[in-house]
Protein backbone atom coordinates (compact mmCIF):
# COMPACT_ATOMS: atom_id res chain seq x y z
CA UNK A 1 0.00 0.00 0.00
CA UNK A 2 1.36 3.58 -0.69
CA UNK A 3 2.90 5.80 1.91
CA UNK A 4 0.40 8.79 2.69
CA UNK A 5 2.26 12.01 1.50
CA UNK A 6 1.72 15.32 3.19
CA UNK A 7 2.26 18.76 2.91
CA UNK A 8 5.79 18.46 4.64
CA UNK A 9 6.67 15.74 1.69
CA UNK A 10 5.68 18.41 -1.38
CA UNK A 11 7.97 21.08 0.14
CA UNK A 12 6.32 23.02 2.68
CA UNK A 13 6.63 23.01 6.13
CA UNK A 14 3.64 24.45 8.24
CA UNK A 15 5.65 23.37 11.46
CA UNK A 16 8.40 26.29 10.76
CA UNK A 17 5.38 28.83 9.58
CA UNK A 18 4.04 28.33 12.83
CA UNK A 19 7.27 28.94 15.00
CA UNK A 20 7.77 32.06 12.94
CA UNK A 21 4.37 33.34 13.77
CA UNK A 22 5.04 32.60 17.29
CA UNK A 23 8.62 34.50 17.16
CA UNK A 24 6.32 37.35 15.79
CA UNK A 25 3.63 37.10 18.94
CA UNK A 26 6.49 38.02 21.22
CA UNK A 27 7.49 41.25 19.10
CA UNK A 28 4.14 42.26 18.64
CA UNK A 29 0.96 40.85 19.92
CA UNK A 30 -1.22 42.08 17.69
CA UNK A 31 0.31 39.85 15.09
CA UNK A 32 -0.81 36.42 13.83
CA UNK A 33 -4.84 37.15 12.92
CA UNK A 34 -6.16 37.47 9.62
CA UNK A 35 -5.49 40.94 8.75
CA UNK A 36 -4.34 44.05 11.07
CA UNK A 37 -6.27 46.81 12.78
CA UNK A 38 -5.03 50.64 12.91
CA UNK A 39 -7.44 53.82 14.11
CA UNK A 40 -6.71 56.92 12.35
CA UNK A 41 -4.60 59.30 14.45
CA UNK A 42 -6.56 62.60 15.66
CA UNK A 43 -5.36 66.01 15.16
CA UNK A 44 -5.48 66.30 11.40
CA UNK A 45 -8.02 68.59 10.01
CA UNK A 46 -8.58 66.62 6.39
CA UNK A 47 -6.68 63.35 6.82
CA UNK A 48 -5.56 61.76 3.46
CA UNK A 49 -4.01 58.49 3.38
CA UNK A 50 -0.53 57.83 1.79
CA UNK A 51 0.17 54.27 0.33
CA UNK A 52 3.79 52.77 -1.16
CA UNK A 53 5.46 49.79 -1.69
CA UNK A 54 8.50 48.95 -2.76
CA UNK A 55 11.19 45.81 -2.28
CA UNK A 56 14.47 45.45 -1.96
CA UNK A 57 15.74 43.74 -5.46
CA UNK A 58 19.40 42.02 -6.41
CA UNK A 59 20.70 43.31 -2.93
CA UNK A 60 18.68 40.24 -1.31
CA UNK A 61 21.41 38.02 -3.77
CA UNK A 62 24.30 39.82 -2.08
CA UNK A 63 23.02 39.31 1.57
CA UNK A 64 22.70 35.83 0.44
CA UNK A 65 26.30 35.33 -0.53
CA UNK A 66 27.53 36.74 2.66
CA UNK A 67 24.73 34.26 4.58
CA UNK A 68 23.75 38.02 6.54
CA UNK A 69 20.34 38.83 6.49
CA UNK A 70 19.97 41.10 9.31
CA UNK A 71 20.21 44.25 7.21
CA UNK A 72 17.93 44.19 4.37
CA UNK A 73 14.86 43.96 6.55
CA UNK A 74 15.94 47.66 7.56
CA UNK A 75 16.43 48.57 3.33
CA UNK A 76 12.88 47.25 2.45
CA UNK A 77 11.23 49.49 5.38
CA UNK A 78 13.00 52.27 4.16
CA UNK A 79 12.37 52.00 0.41
CA UNK A 80 8.74 52.01 1.12
CA UNK A 81 8.38 54.69 3.94
CA UNK A 82 11.17 57.14 2.26
CA UNK A 83 8.89 57.52 -0.67
CA UNK A 84 5.92 58.68 1.61
CA UNK A 85 7.66 60.97 3.44
CA UNK A 86 8.23 62.88 -0.41
CA UNK A 87 4.86 64.17 0.38
CA UNK A 88 4.97 65.28 3.95
CA UNK A 89 3.55 62.34 4.92
CA UNK A 90 3.98 60.03 8.08
CA UNK A 91 3.72 56.77 8.23
CA UNK A 92 1.07 54.81 9.58
CA UNK A 93 1.40 50.94 9.62
CA UNK A 94 3.73 48.33 7.74
CA UNK A 95 3.60 44.96 5.82
CA UNK A 96 5.62 42.59 4.79
CA UNK A 97 5.26 39.60 2.11
CA UNK A 98 8.39 37.14 2.13
CA UNK A 99 8.36 34.39 0.00
CA UNK A 100 10.92 31.89 -0.51
CA UNK A 101 11.11 27.98 -1.37
CA UNK A 102 11.40 26.38 2.06
CA UNK A 103 11.67 28.30 4.83
CA UNK A 104 14.41 28.74 7.40
CA UNK A 105 13.62 29.85 10.38
CA UNK A 106 17.14 31.23 11.41
CA UNK A 107 17.23 33.61 8.41
CA UNK A 108 13.30 34.60 8.56
CA UNK A 109 14.06 35.90 11.72
CA UNK A 110 17.31 38.19 10.89
CA UNK A 111 15.16 39.35 8.36
CA UNK A 112 11.99 40.07 10.79
CA UNK A 113 14.04 41.50 13.17
CA UNK A 114 15.90 43.88 10.31
CA UNK A 115 11.77 45.07 9.54
CA UNK A 116 10.98 45.42 13.24
CA UNK A 117 14.26 47.83 13.61
CA UNK A 118 13.10 49.52 10.28
CA UNK A 119 9.63 50.52 11.59
CA UNK A 120 11.46 51.52 14.79
CA UNK A 121 13.29 54.15 12.92
CA UNK A 122 10.32 54.98 10.79
CA UNK A 123 8.01 55.39 13.83
CA UNK A 124 5.65 53.06 13.06
CA UNK A 125 4.51 49.45 14.07
CA UNK A 126 4.33 46.57 11.61
CA UNK A 127 1.08 44.90 12.30
CA UNK A 128 1.08 42.24 9.81
CA UNK A 129 2.28 40.15 6.65
CA UNK A 130 2.60 37.37 4.71
CA UNK A 131 5.07 34.15 4.98
CA UNK A 132 4.64 32.16 1.88
CA UNK A 133 6.26 28.89 0.68
CA UNK A 134 6.34 28.55 -2.53
CA UNK A 135 8.40 24.94 -3.60
CA UNK A 136 9.26 25.02 -7.51
CA UNK A 137 8.51 28.38 -7.83
CA UNK A 138 11.71 29.88 -5.84
CA UNK A 139 14.77 27.22 -6.03
CA UNK A 140 15.96 25.89 -2.45
CA UNK A 141 17.13 28.88 -0.89
CA UNK A 142 16.05 31.60 -2.58
CA UNK A 143 13.45 34.66 -1.53
CA UNK A 144 11.94 37.68 -2.41
CA UNK A 145 10.98 40.43 -0.01
CA UNK A 146 7.99 42.89 -0.53
CA UNK A 147 6.85 45.90 1.80
CA UNK A 148 3.58 48.04 2.21
CA UNK A 149 2.77 50.88 3.90
CA UNK A 150 -0.06 53.54 5.09
CA UNK A 151 1.07 56.82 6.28
CA UNK A 152 -1.07 59.96 6.78
CA UNK A 153 -1.16 63.52 5.90
CA UNK A 154 -2.99 66.95 6.36
CA UNK A 155 -4.68 67.68 2.67
CA UNK A 156 -3.60 71.28 3.12
CA UNK A 157 -0.07 70.42 3.71
CA UNK A 158 0.67 67.79 1.11
CA UNK A 159 4.12 68.54 -0.75
CA UNK A 160 3.46 68.60 -4.37
CA UNK A 161 6.10 70.80 -6.15
CA UNK A 162 3.81 73.08 -7.53
CA UNK A 163 5.40 76.19 -6.22
CA UNK A 164 8.89 75.36 -7.06
CA UNK A 165 10.41 78.37 -9.10
CA UNK A 166 13.67 80.28 -10.51
CA UNK A 167 15.71 81.44 -7.58
CA UNK A 168 14.88 78.46 -5.63
CA UNK A 169 17.74 76.45 -3.69
CA UNK A 170 18.46 72.74 -4.00
CA UNK A 171 19.75 71.13 -0.82
CA UNK A 172 20.55 67.28 -0.05
CA UNK A 173 20.86 64.81 2.59
CA UNK A 174 23.45 62.16 3.09
CA UNK A 175 22.83 58.67 2.29
CA UNK A 176 24.82 56.14 4.20
CA UNK A 177 26.01 54.27 0.98
CA UNK A 178 24.53 52.48 -1.93
CA UNK A 179 21.17 51.99 -0.35
CA UNK A 180 19.14 49.47 -2.13
CA UNK A 181 19.27 50.48 -6.07
CA UNK A 182 21.46 49.35 -8.66
CA UNK A 183 22.86 45.93 -7.54
CA UNK A 184 22.63 44.43 -10.39
CA UNK A 185 25.75 46.52 -11.18
CA UNK A 186 27.37 46.39 -8.41
CA UNK A 187 27.35 42.78 -8.30
CA UNK A 188 28.84 42.55 -11.67
CA UNK A 189 31.28 44.61 -10.32
CA UNK A 190 32.67 43.01 -7.64
CA UNK A 191 32.76 39.92 -9.63
CA UNK A 192 34.74 41.41 -12.61
CA UNK A 193 37.03 42.74 -9.84
CA UNK A 194 38.04 39.53 -8.19
CA UNK A 195 37.76 40.83 -4.53
CA UNK A 196 36.61 38.85 -2.03
CA UNK A 197 33.22 40.02 -0.17
CA UNK A 198 34.61 39.67 3.42
CA UNK A 199 38.16 41.46 2.19
CA UNK A 200 38.58 44.96 3.54
CA UNK A 201 39.62 47.18 0.72
CA UNK A 202 41.51 50.20 1.38
CA UNK A 203 39.52 53.24 2.24
CA UNK A 204 36.47 51.62 2.97
CA UNK A 205 36.87 52.72 6.47
CA UNK A 206 38.63 49.40 7.45
CA UNK A 207 35.25 47.37 7.11
CA UNK A 208 35.32 44.49 4.16
CA UNK A 209 33.85 45.09 0.94
CA UNK A 210 30.92 43.09 1.79
CA UNK A 211 29.73 44.49 4.93
CA UNK A 212 30.16 48.39 3.54
CA UNK A 213 27.46 46.84 0.70
CA UNK A 214 25.36 45.91 3.02
CA UNK A 215 25.32 48.85 4.77
CA UNK A 216 21.18 49.85 5.42
CA UNK A 217 19.42 52.32 3.48
CA UNK A 218 19.01 55.32 5.82
CA UNK A 219 15.12 56.21 6.85
CA UNK A 220 14.76 59.71 6.47
CA UNK A 221 10.97 60.03 7.61
CA UNK A 222 11.65 61.17 11.26
CA UNK A 223 14.19 63.55 9.93
CA UNK A 224 11.64 64.95 7.23
CA UNK A 225 8.69 65.19 9.79
CA UNK A 226 10.52 67.15 11.86
CA UNK A 227 11.88 69.45 9.34
CA UNK A 228 8.50 69.81 7.70
CA UNK A 229 7.82 71.34 11.33
CA UNK A 230 10.73 74.60 10.80
CA UNK A 231 11.33 74.93 7.74
CA UNK A 232 8.37 75.33 4.66
CA UNK A 233 10.03 72.64 1.83
CA UNK A 234 8.66 73.32 -1.56
CA UNK A 235 9.70 69.65 -2.64
CA UNK A 236 10.99 66.43 -1.83
CA UNK A 237 12.99 63.56 -4.00
CA UNK A 238 13.88 60.28 -2.57
CA UNK A 239 16.98 59.61 -5.00
CA UNK A 240 16.67 55.66 -5.75
CA UNK A 241 17.06 53.99 -9.24
CA UNK A 242 17.95 56.03 -11.97
CA UNK A 243 19.59 58.95 -9.58
CA UNK A 244 19.51 62.98 -9.08
CA UNK A 245 18.96 63.02 -12.65
CA UNK A 246 16.09 60.53 -12.54
CA UNK A 247 14.62 61.23 -9.57
CA UNK A 248 14.68 65.20 -8.93
CA UNK A 249 13.22 65.93 -11.82
CA UNK A 250 10.11 63.74 -10.79
CA UNK A 251 8.92 67.26 -8.79
CA UNK A 252 10.10 69.85 -10.75
CA UNK A 253 7.62 71.65 -12.42
CA UNK A 254 7.94 71.82 -16.61
CA UNK A 255 9.37 75.63 -17.23
CA UNK A 256 12.18 75.29 -14.54
CA UNK A 257 15.44 73.12 -14.40
CA UNK A 258 17.34 71.78 -11.72
CA UNK A 259 21.05 72.72 -11.87
CA UNK A 260 23.21 70.31 -9.11
CA UNK A 261 26.65 71.17 -8.46
CA UNK A 262 28.33 67.73 -8.22
CA UNK A 263 31.50 69.13 -5.41
CA UNK A 264 29.14 70.34 -3.17
CA UNK A 265 28.98 67.38 -0.94
CA UNK A 266 30.81 64.25 0.45
CA UNK A 267 30.51 61.67 -1.99
CA UNK A 268 31.36 58.35 -0.02
CA UNK A 269 34.20 56.32 -0.96
CA UNK A 270 32.23 53.03 -1.79
CA UNK A 271 31.09 55.04 -5.13
CA UNK A 272 34.53 55.75 -6.17
CA UNK A 273 35.23 52.39 -5.93
CA UNK A 274 32.48 50.93 -7.89
CA UNK A 275 33.58 53.90 -10.81
CA UNK A 276 37.30 52.78 -10.73
CA UNK A 277 36.79 48.97 -10.44
CA UNK A 278 34.11 48.73 -13.42
CA UNK A 279 35.46 50.96 -14.79
CA UNK A 280 32.00 52.61 -15.01
CA UNK A 281 31.40 56.04 -17.00
CA UNK A 282 30.31 59.05 -14.41
CA UNK A 283 27.71 59.97 -15.95
CA UNK A 284 26.89 56.33 -16.06
CA UNK A 285 27.27 56.46 -12.17
CA UNK A 286 24.57 59.47 -11.58
CA UNK A 287 22.23 57.51 -13.74
CA UNK A 288 22.29 54.41 -11.42
CA UNK A 289 23.58 55.59 -8.05
CA UNK A 290 22.73 58.11 -5.43
CA UNK A 291 26.07 59.53 -5.59
CA UNK A 292 25.78 60.12 -1.50
CA UNK A 293 22.62 62.15 -1.69
CA UNK A 294 19.26 60.02 -0.48
CA UNK A 295 17.02 62.63 -0.57
CA UNK A 296 16.56 65.84 -2.06
CA UNK A 297 14.88 69.22 -1.51
CA UNK A 298 14.05 72.45 -2.25
CA UNK A 299 13.22 75.62 -0.35
CA UNK A 300 12.98 79.06 -0.94
CA UNK A 301 16.44 81.18 -0.67
CA UNK A 302 14.84 83.06 2.15
CA UNK A 303 14.24 79.97 4.17
CA UNK A 304 18.10 78.78 3.42
CA UNK A 305 18.72 79.81 6.91
CA UNK A 306 16.17 78.44 8.56
CA UNK A 307 17.02 75.20 6.75
CA UNK A 308 20.96 75.27 8.18
CA UNK A 309 19.68 76.30 11.59
CA UNK A 310 17.45 73.42 12.20
CA UNK A 311 20.00 71.26 10.78
CA UNK A 312 23.03 72.81 13.09
CA UNK A 313 20.57 72.13 16.07
CA UNK A 314 19.58 68.54 14.93
CA UNK A 315 23.05 67.51 14.58
CA UNK A 316 22.30 66.46 11.20
CA UNK A 317 24.59 67.34 8.18
CA UNK A 318 22.82 68.72 4.86
CA UNK A 319 24.25 69.98 1.79
CA UNK A 320 23.26 72.86 -0.61
CA UNK A 321 23.70 71.49 -3.75
CA UNK A 322 21.98 73.98 -6.50
CA UNK A 323 19.74 76.03 -7.99
CA UNK A 324 16.39 76.25 -9.73
CA UNK A 325 16.56 78.02 -12.60
CA UNK A 326 13.78 78.96 -16.73
CA UNK A 327 13.97 75.66 -18.22
CA UNK A 328 12.20 72.78 -19.22
CA UNK A 329 12.08 70.51 -16.55
CA UNK A 330 15.41 68.90 -16.75
CA UNK A 331 18.07 67.98 -14.21
CA UNK A 332 22.09 69.06 -14.84
CA UNK A 333 24.75 67.82 -12.68
CA UNK A 334 27.46 69.91 -13.27
CA UNK A 335 30.87 70.88 -11.87
CA UNK A 336 30.97 73.84 -9.86
CA UNK A 337 34.37 74.56 -10.21
CA UNK A 338 34.78 74.04 -13.57
CA UNK A 339 31.59 76.55 -14.48
CA UNK A 340 33.67 79.20 -12.14
CA UNK A 341 36.59 78.92 -14.00
CA UNK A 342 34.72 79.20 -17.14
CA UNK A 343 32.77 81.84 -15.88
Amino acid sequence: MPRNISYKDAGVDIGEADKLVDYLKTKNRAIGGFSGLMPLPRGYKKPMLVASTDGVGTKLLLAKQLNDYSTIGIDLVAMVVNDMAVCGAKPLFFLDYYATGALKLKDARQVIDGILEGCAQAGCPLIGGETAELPGLYAPGDFDLAGFAVGVVDADKVITGKSVKAGDIIFGLPSSGIHSNGYSLVRKIVEKSGVALNRKVPGLGGRSLGKVLLEPTRIYTSFVNKLLTKVPVKAFAHITGGGITGNLNRVLPPKVDAIVHENQWTIPPIFNWLEQNGPVDHDEMHRTFNMGLGMMGIVAPADVEKLMKFAKASGEEIYIVGTIEKGTGQVRIVDAEASADHE
